[in-house]
């Protein structure tokens, strides 16, 4: 996905004079190809974050749209500030490239998990927070960047992740996606986004396998939120679970909780799935903090019948 992602800024940037990379102390190497062509157009920097998000601002405010790619914690934590007055202060259409969202650096520890990353930027007026599911959908991300005025977030996987987007399926941004359609009543609903979507589908096979009606929303804009969307299929559903890589707390799920309670009255079982407000103290590979966590195809599938079954609501 990574790789994907920042192949696309060199094949924009040949279409549109306004696209611009920055990168901060990346792998060598990387779009050297861009360099070579447009070298007035390639920025690599050294480990300077908070002043790259701050020459991004000022590109953009002279008619550029600058892509910054650096780790997603460094993007969050370490540049909060400037991304909050330089960026969404401004409005500034500027993209923010993240390496390693979610548990993607597993094997680093909790300084390099990028697991509250949604809470902390989805407070931040003006900007769009996306996490798409693979490669493929994230190409469609990159072209409907060009048209969007606002600063925008983009939550990188760790690469190889399965690809589960289909083209006919549409792509805008702020839109959710229904990927596996459910009964007109009675269904449990599944909110998911970036790559836990795959794992949603998966455990929505599990549960269909045991007799329920299972529907999938796949989120790729956690901000803004597909409201009608998320709303309208609420409301045919008897419980809804969000899924996400990200903490219990301020992400996908707090998006669509609020949002369920502000329209109430709520009579859905509501049941988030993330990772529980703790730092990480475990090291390992992707999947095994998933696992960890609870977030595996099998364990989710587990705590919808536990959740159901509490509720007198089993199959």
């Amino acid at each position: 996905m990574r790789q994907t992602c920042v192949n696309m800024v060199h094949e924009l940037a040949r279409t549109d004079p306004r696209v611009v990379f920055i990168g901060s102390d990346l792998s060598p190497g990387m779009l050297d190809a861009m360099k070579a062509e447009m070298p007035m157009r390639h920025y690599m920097e050294g480990v300077m974050e908070q002043h790259l998000v701050g020459m991004a601002a000022g590109m953009a405010m002279d008619g550029m749209m600058p892509f910054f790619n650096t780790i997603a914690t460094f993007i969050t934590r370490r540049c909060y500030e400037q991304v909050a007055l330089d960026l969404c202060l401004h409005d500034l259409p500027v993209r923010l490239i993240a390496n390693g969202g979610g548990l993607v650096y597993a094997p680093l520890g909790p300084t390099h998990l990028a697991v509250e990353d949604f809470a902390i930027l989805r407070a931040l007026p003006n900007m769009t927070v996306t996490a798409v599911s693979d490669a493929e959908e994230m190409k469609r991300l990159m072209r409907a960047t060009l048209s969007w005025p606002h600063p925008i977030y983009i939550r990188l996987g760790k690469g190889g992740d399965p690809v589960i987007s289909k083209e006919e399926n549409g792509f805008a941004i702020g839109k959710g996606i229904v990927t596996r359609p459910g009964a007109e009543h009675g269904n449990v609903l599944l909110i998911s986004c970036g790559i836990m979507t795959a794992h949603a589908q998966t455990a929505a096979d599990l549960l269909a396998a045991k007799g329920h009606s299972v529907e999938v929303i796949h989120i790729h804009t956690i901000k803004p939120l597909d409201e009608a969307l998320i709303l309208r299929r609420a409301a045919a559903a008897d419980s809804v679970f969000t899924i996400e890589e990200h903490t219990l707390i301020g992400g996908l799920g707090s998006a669509v909780v609020d949002l369920l309670i502000e329209q109430g009255p709520v009579r859905q079982i509501i049941k988030k799935l993330g990772l529980t407000d703790s730092f990480v103290k475990n090291y390992g590979l992707q999947d095994d903090l998933l696992e960890i966590n609870g977030l595996m195809p099998p364990q989710i599938a587990a705590a919808v019948e536990k959740t159901l079954a509490a509720a007198g609501r089993a199959s």
